[in-house]
Parts: C-alpha cells; structure tokens; sequence
C-alpha cells in the first residue's frame, strides 16, 4: 500500500506535467507572430526564452511541492507508521518530537496513547503472572469452568491429586473428565442453582481412601453477569485421620480412667455397707484399692508427661552420658521384677562409648523398653541387651524371648493407649502410653526406634540416637 507521501510525490509531478503543458500552450500561441516575419535570431531568442520560463517553473514549482511534502506530507505518513505499529501490539513505538515538523499535538497524543497502552499491557502481564503464581501455589486442587460450562483453567495440584494432564481437561466438560460422582454432582448442582456449594467427599485414589472438601461458586463479573464457576478441592485426609486419632484417644482415655475409678468406688462401696467390719475382707478390698489408685496415679502421670513433651518449649538438658552405666542403671531399676519372673539380662555394651544425650530422658526410654520386655516375656526367659555404634550413630537393641506381636499390629504399636492384648496389658500394669513416650523422646534427640517381632519368638526394639547432639 503506498504511503501519503509517495502519493502526494506522483500527485505533484502530475500536476507540474499539466501546468507545465498548459504554459506551452500559452506560449505557443505566440509561435505564428514569428514563424514568416521574425528572423533566425529572434525565434531562437523566443525558444530559449520559452524554455528557461518552462525550466524556472518547473524547479520552482518543484521546490514549492517538496516544501510543502517535507512540512505536512512525510509527519502525517511517519505518524500513520507508528500508529499502525501500535495497533499491531509494539507499544514501544514512538514518534522522535525532537524534529520541528513531527513536535505537534497529534504526534505528542499518539505518543501518550501508546505509553498508557504499554503501561496497561505491564500491568496486564504482572496481574497475569500474579494470578498464574497464586493459583499454582494454592495447597488445593482448583477448576474453573466458563459460561460454556467447559474447563478453561486448572492448576498443578489438580493435575496431582486426580492424575489428569492439562491437555485431558482443557475444553472438556466436567461430564467427561472422569471426576468422582460425589464432585461431578456438587458441580452440576452449582450450575444449575448459580448458588454456592461446599461438601466434604470420600473418594478412592490409586485404591486409597481420600477425603476431600469441595467448594464451587460460581463467577460473577462486574457488571453481574455470570461467567462460569470456580470449584476448589482439598484434600482433607491428614485432618480427619487426626481427628480420628483425638476421638480415639479421649476415648480410650475415658476408658482407662473409667476402669480403676470404677474398682475404687466399688469396693469402697462395699466396704461401707458392712464389709470393712471382716478385717480378712477389709484388708483384700483394700489393697485392690491401693492398686487401682497406683494405676490412677501411674496414668496421670505419663498422660501430663507425654502433654509436657509435646508442649511447645520443651527441651532436653544435654549432656555426656555414658551409655554402658545409663543402662546398668536402667537394669537395675526393673531388677525387682525380673527376680519375680526368674528371668536374665545379657548385656553386650562396648566400654567408653559417650554420647550426647538427656540422661534423665534416656533412661526412662531405657526403662519402658526393659519393663515391655520383662511384662510380655514368659518366666525363665532372657532379655539381651547389645549396643553397637559407628562414627555417627549408637544403636541399642533389646531382644525378649516373649510372646511376640503380629505383623499387623507393629505399625499402630507406638500410638497411645495401643494395646495388642488388652486383658494381658492392663494385668501387667501398663498404661498403654510408655511406647509412645518411648518413640517422642527418642525423635527428640534426634533418633528414631524400630521394632520387629516374630509369634512365639519375641521382639525386637532397635533404638538409633546420634553420637553428637547437633546444637
């Protein structure tokens, strides 16, 4: 397409062609007073004449169209350029003011147009990126669907969770995604109602049961007409895996409150309708009594040690601890009832070996390990005790020869109140809380326990703590 100003260049040549023609024609008219009268010398006179006036005028006609092209025609055409470029999305494009001709109203506003629509078009892109950002940073699964009602955005978590590309989804309706029925219906009913809805799903991923909380709403422009819908879904599984922990463990600890309570208040009970007066009963009630008040105290106890160690601030008091005469002390303390149960300890601790560790801590983990071990062994029984280290790390290894745990049960077995045999563990005297004590305080020095048990064999306890305490 050709510019203004090779159209106004043609449009001169042509307009001095035409006047130039019509000044001959002027002239010629002149022509027949010369041609039979005159003498040589005064016609060439005449055409030299006619010739130079032809020249002048063409030059000056010239000059005229060339002045008036470079002042008005050339701006407008380089004004066209620029705003052409504009127009096709380059808001970097500028006229150059600096030139008297292009230092104008028109150049100076087509310069701020395209400064505000290159400041809009950043702006556009940051809000883009931020959006872009937010969404893909969200811990929940997001979908968005147009008026369509086909998908038009979703995010990296929602591709995770339901294993689903971004090329399986775009442009598809929710119908064929292949999204759980408890989800495509929440989303049909946010269509069909254009109302919020939210409801909490159990679905299964990869053979694995999942909870998910599910939002859709739909989307409102500004001047409220409707745009689609928006659906958020979290994964709510680690919440209501905790809250079933919490309702287990009120309940269990109602339960094992509720036991030696209900002992207590029976026997009393009997003991004030007339039973204390037979001193052989008396003495009997009484001692059970005594016991179940033990085992009320022995609860309380670990239940506000355990809530101690998981209380924020809780720390260790660190120190070099020699490991061989920690657990001689361990032994010690549990040696009253492996005498009752005729049972042994061998112990294979190498010499010298220091670690840093709680003293005090690590000698109660001693003791809960040593006491399973004597409580769920049978009579006559040995428990080894062997300790190996390396640079970094020292593991103690407690190994009974008792009645061993199913393989089942060894992942629940450091959850409080956890008992593999009920009857059998509330008759040993345990609380059901010394292997979750057991676990908390190894982990908080750093260390891990391990356990592994075979039926009529025995277990195993494995517990790693670090050489070095990482201040």
């Amino acid at each position: 397409m050709k510019s203004l100003y090779s159209r106004l260049v043609i449009a001169c040549a042509i307009l001095l062609s035409v006047l130039l023609t019509g000044l001959g024609i002027v002239l010629g008219q002149f022509f027949p007073l010369f041609s039979e009268n005159s003498n040589l010398i005064l016609q060439r006179q005449y055409w030299f004449f006619l010739i130079l006036t032809l020249v002048i005028a063409f030059v000056l006609s010239l000059l005229i169209a060339t002045r008036m092209m470079i002042q008005y025609a050339r701006p407008i055409d380089e004004m066209t350029k620029i705003t052409s470029r504009i127009a096709h999305g380059d808001y970097l494009a500028r006229i150059q003011t600096s030139e008297s001709e292009y230092d104008n109203d028109l150049a100076k506003g087509i310069n701020k147009i395209a400064s505000n629509l290159q400041e809009m078009s950043t702006m556009q892109i940051m809000e883009k990126e931020r959006l872009k950002t937010l969404i893909e940073s969200m811990g929940s699964g997001l979908l968005m669907f147009g008026r369509g009602g086909t998908v038009n955005l979703l995010n990296e978590v929602f591709k995770t969770t339901f294993g689903l590309s971004e090329n399986e989804v775009v442009g598809k309706t929710f119908k064929d995604i292949g999204l759980p029925i408890a989800i495509e219906n929440l989303i049909e009913d946010v269509f069909m109602t254009e109302q919020v809805r939210a409801e909490q799903v159990r679905i299964d991923i990869s053979d694995h049961p999942s909870y998910m909380s599910v939002h859709g709403a739909p989307v409102i422009g500004r001047h409220g007409n409707w745009l689609g819908i928006v659906v958020v879904i979290h994964d709510i599984t680690e919440l209501i895996r905790l809250e079933e922990v919490r309702k287990d463990f009120v309940a269990n600890v109602s339960h094992e409150l509720r036991t030696p309570i209900t002992s207590i208040k029976g026997f009393t009970e009997t003991l004030l309708d007339g039973a204390m007066h037979e001193p052989a009963i008396m003495k009997e009630f009484l001692g059970i009594i005594q016991k179940e008040s033990d085992r009320l105290h022995l609860l309380i106890d670990d239940l506000l040690e355990l809530s101690g160690m998981e209380r924020e601030g809780f720390s260790l008091m660190y120190s070099p601890v020699n490991v061989k005469d920690m657990i001689g002390d361990a032994m010690d303390v549990v040696s009253r009832s492996m005498e009752r149960k005729k049972m042994n300890i061998v112990a294979e601790i190498p010499e010298g070996l220091i670690i840093d560790a709680d003293a005090d801590r690590l000698m109660q983990v001693m003791v809960n390990l040593l006491s399973n071990a004597i409580n769920y062994s049978k009579e006559e029984t040995t428990v080894t005790v062997a300790v190996t280290h390396d640079m970094n790390e020292a593991v103690i290894t407690i190994r009974d020869q008792g009645i061993g745990i199913e393989q089942s049960e060894l992942p629940r077995l450091f959850e409080r109140f956890y008992r593999v045999d009920r009857a059998r563990s509330r008759d040993s005297g345990g609380t059901g809380l010394g292997l979750a004590i057991v676990k908390h305080l190894v982990e908080i020095h750093g260390g891990c326990v391990e356990v592994d048990s075979t039926i009529g064999v025995g277990t195993t306890f494995c517990v790693h703590l670090p050489i070095l305490h990482n201040k």
